[in-house]
């Protein structure tokens, strides 16, 4: 059986690189999805195994679906953007035969083996810095956390304080008003003799 390879290669925070492999069988779709920080340099590299027949098409998105990159039949390549917000991106592979027949599974692939073979790693050496740039995604994102945390603390004492006016000024509004009423009421009342 014939597969299709495809290296996906994502550095995203503090040159962490992100990777994944999977089998892709034809005329079907696979995304990944992957929240990044605002002002992040994203740049990946990918890898498609040829297959023939078969096209292989790429499109990044971001959640509001505008497209950041897009490549039809695509083999090999780079790209690279920088975020504008904190968001959800999605990486989409879609699968398309031209022969119109289900023939084969493709295989998406990707890995740090270019670094380990570039930097002369062992497998552990390999396994160990996964594993610190994971704790550095980690440690990132609950300072990221903490910060949106005290954010949305800050914004809701302001619309406590806010509401917390507002019902005061309701209040001094409706007090008036029934004051006003009253006094109208018993000025009316006098004028038609109905009460001294």
């Amino acid at each position: 059986m014939a597969r299709l390879g495809v290296l996906i290669l994502l550095p995203v925070v503090f040159e962490s690189v992100v990777s994944i492999s999977f089998f892709l069988p034809v005329r079907t779709r696979k995304c990944l999805k992957e929240e990044i920080h605002k002002d992040v340099l994203v740049t990946g590299e990918y890898e498609i195994s040829e297959q023939p027949n078969t096209k292989t098409n790429l499109k990044i998105t971001d959640s509001s679906g505008h497209i950041l990159y897009s490549k039809e039949d695509a083999t090999k390549g780079k790209f690279a953007f920088t975020t504008e917000d904190y968001d959800m991106f999605e990486v989409c592979f879609e699968s398309k035969s031209q022969m119109g027949k289900n023939l084969c599974s493709h295989l998406v692939g990707a890995g740090n083996t270019e670094i380990a073979k570039v930097e002369k790693l062992k497998p552990l050496e390999v396994e160990l810095r996964r594993l610190e740039d994971l704790s550095e995604s980690i440690v990132n994102d609950f300072a990221y956390m903490k910060k949106r945390e005290e954010e949305m603390r800050d914004t809701n004492e302001s619309t406590n304080t806010r509401v917390l006016y507002f019902s005061i000024f309701s209040m001094c509004c409706l007090i008036g008003l029934a004051t006003w009423q009253v006094f109208y009421l018993r000025r009316f009342f006098k004028a038609k003799k109905l009460i001294e």
